[in-house]
């Protein structure tokens, strides 16, 4: 993508369809005069009079408790610097949306126009009874150190300045992790810090508070390394002035056993990295460009232990695996404040993580066939779905533990479970989809490119690197079309219908013909129905010319599914193809099945749906909890509809007793775990957050995703075909640009799937 290219996607993003990335939405009702009399006049004055009385009862009566203020002046605004206020709230709102996919905690984003330190601190103190938490950010140093400091002092809720201690937090637990696989103590290292800003501070003290020894510490600024005897010193870089005869970040990386970089891009040279000790650690941290490039520093040593701030090399340090997480932690147990109790807790919870077994989404997500502890995995990835669980309740307990809770937990095994449920793994879904077909692209054939949703679809899945778009439709009409959205990148453009293709339409036919002509095709109408596109893509994919193919935006389902039906053949041990919609609702991740093929299924087929739908639960990541959906519990009726769904049922127990499935159920029963377990204690199913559905017929599938779709605002996936030999899938008809890009992920996912196979 070129820079306009980003430049324009950025912008877009942030304007359409509404500006903005946050917004305050109700939770509690409002639909009638009596909700509103509750919400507002009379009923409000109750809980304020309850909170009069008490002030504590404000955690009891409104959002305070799980409300962050993130505040900033603007005044060091990510790599941008000194920008304001006002250009600082895209940042700000970032943060608030990070905060509540990552933890389920809402934000208020404030830009404070002042430069001045003390008004900035009244300012903050004036609207702190709106939060529960404060997280200070891109506010430059030293002012930045006194602002949290009085902060801290002043008021009774958690406040962090997350561009110190988040950086901080997470690249202590890397370096935990790297001392350890280098056999070093963090007591004996010598360690280098290349910057002398509020992050690179905060990296020291706390680097210190696990070990590290003062006069094993050199920081380097703009000026060259601190010394004790340079003429005007910070109190923070007095902390860390050396006496050592060193002058430059050259001299001190000579013997030097660690590089901590929260400076500039391309400041360490390869000779700087060979003047290291042996298996030297290296934490380029600097942002976009680290302090030395990754491949550089691999190609320069090979027995290096690298990290970066970068998503796209091993080893990112980044901040979004603490902060969202940390503030839980102390919301939960309504902390007065984030110690360094709880910073040590959040980095030990980190470094453990690392060495536990990785769960498959997590190793799916970044095309691992397996992440283990070592030199390119010394810190969680941002996709790991236990971050949720493990930092918020070492935070929690530690806070408990230093004296700073006001409502201690008694029951961790609840509040553990209570985290997993917050937005978990299951909002990340798309995230972790897109993310894993980033990771090996594959040629997509978009088979109705001419039409122009779909050739923005096409735009951004070749923009983002999710795969390689072929383009079917009439030449012209895409041409145009692409000036229109500024599509410049090279793509591949294919007419059906134009004699330019003729060779490879001729190639298609006879192939064709070959396996078909004793099915009554004749040559010439092998050569008739290749400038058909459905056909045309279709073959393509059959070939090995494309490795998936998206259809189905203009026209009805039967006419796109009987072109792919007669030349895509079925899995192998598949008798009958079907479909799945994904749903994305609040509750996580559901499967819907069979949405679009078999009308009325027979036991023995629905069953098989069922199978073929697991193995796509577990393609996304997710073990398949299975309810086989019917009007009545567990064969309570004898009317075929429901007897059928029962015999299903024993089939799965008896062929597949180790898929996780119990039936026939009403559907609240399946997704109600309290009912199930109260009225049908026995269930398989009991305890278990059920992710899968299989329904009796088409028709309550069909109906049911759609209206979860329009009534509920449920993000849909789908339809995914199961059962096929090669990733062809079929888009809803007049479906968004988002839902055909988030189609082409799932096909890439597909087909790299049946590539391994």
């Amino acid at each position: 993508m070129s820079q306009e290219q980003k430049r324009r996607a950025a912008l877009v993003y942030h304007a359409k369809p509404r500006p903005g990335k946050i917004e305050v939405v109700p939770t509690k009702k409002y639909e009638t005069q009596r909700d509103l009399a509750l919400a507002y006049s009379p009923g409000v004055a109750l809980p304020c009079l309850e909170i009069e009385k008490e002030v504590a009862n404000v955690y009891k009566y409104t959002n305070k408790g799980n409300l962050v203020a993130v505040i900033s002046n603007g005044t060091a605004v990510l790599g941008l610097g000194d920008i304001g206020p006002e250009a600082s709230k895209p940042v700000m709102e970032g943060k608030g949306l990070l905060f509540k996919i990552f933890a389920g905690i809402d934000v208020f984003d404030i830009e404070v126009d002042t430069k001045n330190t003390e008004e900035f601190i009244q300012a903050v103190k004036a609207i702190a009874p709106t939060f529960g938490g404060i997280n200070l950010e891109d506010i430059k140093a030293p002012e930045a150190f006194e602002i949290e400091r009085r902060l801290k002092e002043e008021l009774d809720i958690p406040v962090m300045h997350d561009d110190q201690h988040g950086t901080a937090i997470i690249s202590c637990a890397a370096l935990l992790n790297a001392l350890e696989l280098s056999d070093k103590k963090i007591e004996e290292v010598r360690i280098v810090i290349s910057g002398a800003g509020a992050a690179a501070i905060s990296c020291t003290r706390l680097y210190k508070a696990f070990g590290a020894k003062t006069e094993n510490i050199v920081m380097t600024d703009s000026k060259g390394v601190i010394r004790k005897d340079r003429a005007v010193l910070t109190p923070e870089k007095e902390e860390f002035a050396t006496h050592l005869d060193l002058h430059t970040l050259e001299d001190a990386m000579q013997g030097a056993d660690v590089f901590i970089g929260l400076s500039l891009a391309n400041i360490v040279t390869p000779a700087m990295l060979k003047s290291m000790n042996a298996n030297p650690i290296v934490f380029a941290m600097a942002n976009p460009d680290p302090e030395i490039a990754y491949e550089l520093a691999c190609a320069t040593r090979d027995d290096i232990l690298m990290a970066t701030g970068r998503s796209d090399h091993p080893n990112q340090v980044n901040n979004v695996l603490g902060f969202p997480f940390i503030f839980r932690g102390a919301l939960d147990v309504r902390a007065t404040g984030i110690n360094e109790a709880m910073k040590k807790a959040a980095v030990i919870a980190l470094a453990d993580l690392t060495k536990k077994p990785v769960p498959e989404q997590v190793n799916l997500a970044y095309n691992e066939t397996r992440l283990t502890f070592g030199r390119d995995y010394i810190i969680p990835k941002p996709f790991d779905p236990r971050l949720i669980v493990e930092v918020p309740a070492a935070v929690a307990k530690a806070a408990m533990d230093s004296g700073v809770a006001q409502e201690p937990i008694e029951d961790w095994d609840r509040y553990r479970e209570t985290l997993a449920e917050w937005t978990g793994a299951e909002q990340k879904t798309l995230r972790v989809l897109h993310h894993r077909a980033k990771q090996a692209p594959k040629r997509i054939v978009f088979a109705e490119a001419d039409q122009l949703d779909v050739l923005k679809a096409a735009q951004i899945v070749k923009e983002e690197g999710i795969g390689e778009p072929i383009l079917l439709g009439r030449k012209e009409v895409i041409c145009d079309l692409m000036s229109s959205i500024d599509f410049n990148e090279s793509v591949k453009i294919l007419d059906p219908k134009s004699m330019e293709e003729r060779e490879i339409k001729n190639q298609y036919a006879e192939q064709y013909w070959a396996t078909h002509k004793r099915k009554g095709v004749t040559e010439y109408e092998a050569k008739s129905i290749m400038r058909e596109r459905n056909y045309f893509g279709a073959m393509m994919v059959e070939m090995g010319h494309a490795d998936a193919m998206l259809s189905g935006y203009s026209r009805n389902y039967a006419s796109v599914v009987k072109p792919i039906m007669k030349i895509i053949n079925k899995a192998k041990g598949v008798s009958r193809i079907a479909a799945t919609n994904l749903m994305l609702t609040e509750r996580g991740p559901l499967f819907l099945s069979d949405t679009s093929i078999n009308i009325d299924p027979s036991a023995k087929e629905i069953a098989k749906i069922a199978q073929m739908n697991a193995k796509v639960v577990e393609m996304f990541g997710f073990k398949p909890i299975t309810a086989l959906l019917s009007y009545t519990n567990f064969g309570a009726s004898v009317h075929p509809n429901a007897k059928k769904v029962s015999e299903a049922v024993d089939y799965l127990h008896r062929y597949y007793p180790n898929l996780e499935v119990d039936g026939p159920l009403q559907s609240d029963f399946a997704l109600n775990k309290e009912m199930l377990e109260e009225k049908f204690p026995f269930s398989n199913l009991v305890k278990k957050k059920v992710n899968t559905l299989i329904f009796p017929n088409l028709e309550s599938a069909n109906i049911t995703y759609k209206l979860l779709k329009e009534l509920n605002g449920a993000q849909s996936v789908g339809p995914i075909l199961l059962g096929l030999e090669k990733a062809v899938h079929i888009l809803q008809l007049g479906a968004s640009v988002d839902e055909i890009v988030n189609m082409a992920a799932v096909a890439v996912v597909d087909a790299q799937q049946k590539t391994k196979k």
